[in-house]
């Protein structure tokens, strides 16, 4: 019975060495995730600030000129924690599918297998995504994509590190200063809403 005690512990030993020996990623190419994009001003191009279509409580700035990126975008909050960084999208400068596997596996060996396919059927665009938790419960995603046929999609490879319990908060908090703002529509206001000017939707 002590035998079989001493070797069930063993095995959980190891077990829980291989679980400490995916790491969880913070950082890529010199940015990281929950920094100020403050400390990165002399890295990104400011003026290039713009909010994200239906995502307001975000902006997107761009990269300057680095070695190994092309180009790239960071993410920062704009609400709950203005200038916090919660995603890091950067596109490698070498675009061949040679150099994807080189880093396909060297991703693997860091992090673990992948946990979920986000290519498509026909793998003409290849993306592994990995979901992770750090040691301060942070929900982190990873995904590596490589690309060079379809159009709608990023060309070449590209990597995305996001921070999502972040951006979930800087929804939150837009979300409710917006319901703080917002007034219900007076009858008249509701009265014109129901007249339909169907002239402006009919070609003619």
């Amino acid at each position: 019975m002590k035998k079989n005690i001493l070797l069930w512990m063993i095995g959980a030993c190891f077990f829980i060495g291989d679980i400490c020996l995916a790491q969880v990623p913070h950082q890529v190419g010199g940015f990281v995730l929950g920094k100020d994009i403050a400390d990165y001003k002399e890295m990104v191009r400011m003026e290039t600030s713009l909010p994200i279509r239906h995502m307001e409580y975000l902006k997107e700035v761009e990269i300057k000129e680095m070695e190994g990126f092309k180009s790239g975008l960071i993410c920062y909050g704009t609400c709950e924690v203005p200038g916090r960084i919660v995603r890091i999208k950067l596109k490698y400068a070498d675009s061949t599918k040679k150099f994807y596997e080189a880093l396909l596996e060297r991703f693997k060996e860091r992090f673990g297998e992948p946990t979920e396919w986000r290519g498509d059927p026909f793998k003409i665009v290849i993306a592994w995504k990995w979901s992770l938790t750090d040691s301060e419960n942070n929900k982190i995603s990873l995904t590596l994509q490589h690309n060079t046929k379809d159009v709608e999609e990023k060309m070449g490879n590209s990597v995305k590190l996001t921070i999502s319990n972040f951006m979930e908060e800087e929804h939150l908090c837009f979300e409710k200063r917006h319901l703080e703002t917002r007034k219900r529509p007076g009858k008249q206001e509701a009265k014109a809403r129901g007249k339909v000017d169907w002239d402006r939707f009919v070609p003619r």
